[in-house]
């Protein structure tokens, strides 16, 4: 067994048993390096030298995470989300005005996840903001939250995979693009940009298709939860806000934005707009650490992920066996190309699925993938839709990934979501199975 199987199948193992996702990675880099026949000293040297990918990432999150308790603070959003659970509560709706309500939420939170990839490229950061004080509106719908955490998962991740704008422009353009004309030099073989969206559309639709049974079938039963309180919730803040105040609040939002656009950091993004709304007198001078502390908590565990998943990524590039995984496996498919495009998507899916990052392996993948994709003949368009689709399944149903932590991080503020099952489960099975299966096609038909 190839060393890099047997420390994904340790992590999803550990994982699954509800073992913590950091201590997993650990576990099964360790376990993956010694198999590998690696000294202990090189495992915890090539572990401690991939930390550092995590860092920058970690503290992003972080930093998002004291925002999102800072706005919080303003009580606005829950103010808006008292108003809807009380317009439930106190009138005798039919079950359609209800089943309105549930599918607006559901649209706006999918909407919005498609602007913070493209127009308004905040990624996750509006999950801790805008999730969280819809909880209780959730509750009183009794709305299955992995349903939830399906919607916001398609809505971070589809867009980059297909649309050419914000992240999807650096994912398309920038890597995927480039890293497999960089793979193909050597033999002539070039795509051009405009090639990425077409050659991606049919795994998209997989994705597309993954939502449809997530909502419509396997989520669509109600499930019942608790009202608990929400961490950093004050509700009683909105009532009181000066419209000088509500002004800075705008003025934060509008300006945290603009700071991450015009530096490409979240980091001081999120650091412009806690600062603008501590000077606004939402939060007194006193708790402003208490505040920051808050916040790094609510995104503490996304952060350690990160950072543990990139000290797993790098024992396993270590362990040199990656390229031998991908050699091994071309011994088993003669010259059948569709056992070859499924079974580069199976190994892309174990390779990607420790890392949790389709845009960190990409040049990992196309350097392996676009030599054995040519060598069974398979068309440009076959071979971005190969090397794009392995990538995307480490996002789509990773422990590690940003794109599963996220809605966690927003759908447990009260400590009722599981991320493993009740995010990484869920989208792994309605995610990663379709994108197999409509990435083989793509790989096929084009």
């Amino acid at each position: 067994m190839s060393a890099i199987v047997l420390a994904v199948l340790v992590m999803v193992t550990l994982s699954l048993l509800r073992v913590s996702v950091v201590f997993a990675l650990i576990v099964s880099a360790v376990v993956g390096g010694l198999y590998a026949g690696m000294p202990m000293g090189d495992i915890v040297s090539a572990f401690n030298g991939g930390l550092g990918g995590g860092a920058p990432v970690a503290l992003a999150y972080a930093t998002l995470g004291a925002f999102a308790i800072a706005l919080s603070r303003t009580g606005l959003s829950q103010r808006m989300s008292r108003s809807v659970v009380s317009y439930i509560s106190n009138g005798n709706h039919s079950g359609s005005h209800l089943t309105v309500i549930k599918w607006s939420m559901l649209s706006s939170l999918i909407l919005a996840g498609f602007a913070s990839g493209t127009v308004i490229p905040v990624h996750i950061a509006f999950i801790p903001i805008l999730v969280p004080p819809l909880l209780h509106v959730m509750n009183r719908l009794q709305l299955d939250r992995r349903a939830v955490a399906c919607a916001i998962t398609f809505s971070i991740t589809v867009m980059y995979m297909c649309v050419p704008v914000g992240f999807g422009s650096i994912f398309l353009n920038d890597i995927l693009i480039a890293q497999i004309n960089s793979a193909g030099e050597a033999a002539a073989f070039s795509v051009t940009a405009g090639m990425a969206p077409q050659a991606m559309l049919l795994p998209v639709l997989g994705m597309l298709v993954g939502l449809a049974i997530a909502l419509l079938v396997s989520y669509r039963r109600k499930r019942g939860y608790q009202d608990l309180p929400i961490e950093g919730s004050h509700e009683e803040q909105a009532a009181s806000l000066t419209s000088r105040q509500l002004g800075m609040i705008l003025l934060a939002l509008v300006l945290a934005l603009v700071v991450q656009l015009w530096t490409g950091s979240m980091v001081f993004g999120g650091l412009v707009g806690f600062s603008i709304i501590t000077m606004s007198g939402v939060i007194r001078w006193s708790e402003q650490d208490n505040v920051f502390t808050q916040g790094m908590r609510l995104m503490a565990m996304v952060g350690f992920i990160m950072i543990a998943a990139s000290g797993f990524a790098g024992v396993m590039n270590a362990t040199g066996e990656i390229p031998t995984l991908v050699s091994s496996s071309v011994e088993l498919i003669g010259d059948n190309r569709g056992l070859a495009a499924l079974v580069m998507l199976l190994v892309g899916l174990l390779i990607t699925m420790g890392i949790g990052s389709s845009f960190s392996t990409v040049p990992i993948i196309a350097a392996l993938y676009v030599p054995l994709a040519l060598s069974f003949g398979f068309s440009p368009l076959a071979v971005i839709a190969l090397v794009g689709t392995a990538a995307a399944l480490g996002d789509a149903g990773s422990p590690a990934s940003d794109s599963t932590l996220g809605p966690t991080a927003g759908l447990n503020a009260d400590g009722q979501h599981d991320h493993i099952w009740d995010t990484v489960v869920p989208t792994f099975l309605h995610f990663n199975l379709p994108l197999i299966a409509f990435g083989w096609a793509a790989a096929m038909v084009l």
